[in-house]
């Protein structure tokens, strides 16, 4: 199963970043389950006094449902796709939100001292998702949280089956007609060589994330898609 890796992958983002809003929206739900994800992080007071990390913010969609959940919040949005970052940053913001061009595992133009990361579909296109929790660990403060929102698959034989369906009747026609057909197959495929939703919970819990929960998502969604939520380790949880 070939699947696009690193600058192979940025760039095949960067040639579908025009285009790539539209074909989201067709999506049932898409926005919605994204806001439903960022709202699992429980933020208080609107996010009013914290520092959020939007970590592969794509077009901007999930910055916006991160925004949404945390109006009063300081956001900073990564993604290695030019293109992409373009695409996002070219959109009506307040002064709190701010964009930044990295791969995931480099962070240092983040900064650190984030209190929460948002993660939407992004594990499974990275080619060492260890090193990207290593790196969303380090830029957490203790006791931060992360929510991850991504196809990470029941497991179930028929939640692969209809993931398939729905990727070669409706995803791969549509990558096709667009003009990034190579984009969409990958899209396809990384969901099907990635973790299920339980795999990604035990990497999480190497990766040394405490309080783990995983939570469906509604609709056509539910098996294929997750909101997987965790916390970093406090300074308690760390003395031996």
């Amino acid at each position: 199963m070939t699947l696009l890796h690193d600058g192979e992958l940025s760039a095949a983002f960067d040639h579908a970043a025009r285009r790539y809003d539209l074909l989201t929206a067709v999506n049932p739900g898409y926005r919605a389950d994204l806001r439903r994800s960022a709202r699992r992080l429980r933020l208080p007071g609107g996010g009013r006094g914290l520092r959020l990390l939007d970590l592969g913010c794509g077009t901007g969609t999930s910055t916006a449902a991160l925004l949404a959940t945390a109006p009063h919040a300081e956001i900073v949005a990564v993604d290695a796709s030019a293109g992409m970052l373009e695409r996002a940053a070219a959109k009506p913001w307040p002064p709190g939100v701010s964009f930044v061009h990295a791969p995931a595992e480099e962070l240092a133009g983040a900064g650190g001292g984030f209190d929460a990361v948002f993660a939407a579909y992004l594990f499974r296109n990275v080619t060492d998702p260890d090193a990207v929790l290593a790196a969303v660990r380090t830029a957490l403060e203790p006791g931060g949280r992360l929510a991850v929102h991504e196809y990470t698959l029941s497991g179930s034989a028929a939640h692969r089956a209809v993931w398939t369906a729905v990727c070669r009747g409706i995803v791969l026609p549509a990558g096709r007609l667009a003009g990034d057909g190579g984009l969409y197959r990958h899209l396809w495929r990384s969901v099907l060589a990635f973790d299920t939703v339980p795999e990604f919970t035990a990497r999480l819990r190497r990766a040394g994330f405490r309080q783990l929960r995983a939570l469906p998502l509604p609709g056509w969604q539910t098996g294929i898609t997750h909101t997987v939520v965790a916390a970093a380790p406090d300074a308690r949880q760390e003395t031996p």
